[in-house]
């Protein structure tokens, strides 16, 4: 670095270290550069580029995922800030559920939020949303985020796809983490549980659903007039081992429901795994219907009766069922 910019060096190298290579011109110009000198390095041909307005990029090379969301944070804070404190920005939506590793996100779109009173412009692949309500944040991959819940709910507020909709929330609640109920209560505080649809997601997620398979299997079980079950309970023997975990049961009857996707069942190991679980379960006195997301989607009258059939069977039988259902 030329010594007549007068940059103090180590402020920059912390800068870049802290920011992952990322600086706003006020923060450039803080640690001594001059307007002219941070214009020319971001030149073709130079060593820095400008990702957003205002918003440098301190190396050669296409921003990775990680740049990409803080750089529209940088872009969106209070120039006197501390842009990574997220007291004035802050991501939201699919691109924090996205850095959450919730699966089936990414859009490429990053929403910031932002207090009411400011007023900025959308610009590239920043979407600015105000709010009333800034949420507490938290440092993800030196990213400021709000917490999964609020992620979700203003995931909500946008998507119109409610395939989507009900996939991506029940991907965030399998994910770990995610309370249903703080989830819910996101959900009301943001006005989104008006429509009929999503407050049948919501009801799916409180009992219990954690897949976009499961809960298109739970409409055709109502439909088919199948008693509820209870949805991914945890299964023990009666000395308190684990025994599964599996999507529907009905304990009254003992009958579990599995829906094994194909996705997750691609391979011997796997496969292997599905069937040692349906062993245990069966040795335990428990019935065991397996369906498949396609049959389902194809055959819901035929699920529907294998399903009534096993619970009959179940309601008539006198053995005992060797298993505890752990709230």
């Amino acid at each position: 670095m030329a010594a007549a910019t007068k940059a103090d060096v180590r402020t920059l190298d912390r800068l870049a270290g802290r920011q992952r290579g990322l600086a706003t011109s006020c923060q450039l110009q803080a640690a001594g550069l001059a307007r002219s000198t941070i214009r020319r390095r971001c030149e073709p041909g130079g060593p820095w580029q400008w990702v957003l307005p205002r918003v440098t990029l301190m190396q050669t090379g296409a921003p990775d995922p990680y740049q990409r969301v803080l750089a529209a944070v940088l872009y969106a804070a209070e120039p006197a800030s501390d842009p990574l404190s997220g007291t004035t920005a802050v991501v939201t939506g699919e691109a924090a559920l996205s850095l959450y590793r919730v699966r089936g996100t990414g859009s490429g779109t990053v929403d910031v939020l932002l207090d009411e009173a400011r007023r900025m412009r959308d610009v590239a692949y920043v979407r600015i949303r105000r709010t009333r309500r800034h949420p507490p944040s938290l440092l993800l991959e030196g990213v400021p985020c709000v917490r999964r819940p609020r992620a979700a709910a203003d995931f909500v507020a946008r998507e119109t796809c409610q395939d989507r909709v009900r996939a991506i929330l029940a991907n965030t609640v399998q994910a770990g983490r995610c309370d249903p109920r703080d989830l819910l209560t996101e959900l009301r505080a943001g006005h989104a549980l008006r429509g009929a649809p999503l407050r049948a997601v919501a009801d799916e997620l409180l009992v219990g659903v954690r897949s976009i398979e499961e809960g298109r299997t739970r409409d055709v079980l109502r439909a088919g007039g199948v008693p509820e079950a209870l949805w991914n309970p945890t299964l023990l023997t009666p000395d308190g081992t684990f025994l599964a975990v599996p999507d529907a049961y009905w304990p009254d009857e003992g009958v579990a429901l599995e829906v094994d996707s194909e996705e997750f069942h691609l391979g011997a190991t796997e496969y292997r795994a599905t069937l040692r679980r349906r062993l245990k379960l069966e040795a335990q006195g428990v019935e065991v219907v397996s369906v498949a997301p396609a049959l389902v989607r194809d055959h819901p009258d035929e699920v529907v009766a294998a399903v009534l059939a096993k619970l009959r069977l179940g309601a008539g039988r006198r053995a005992p069922i060797a298993v505890v259902v752990r709230a």
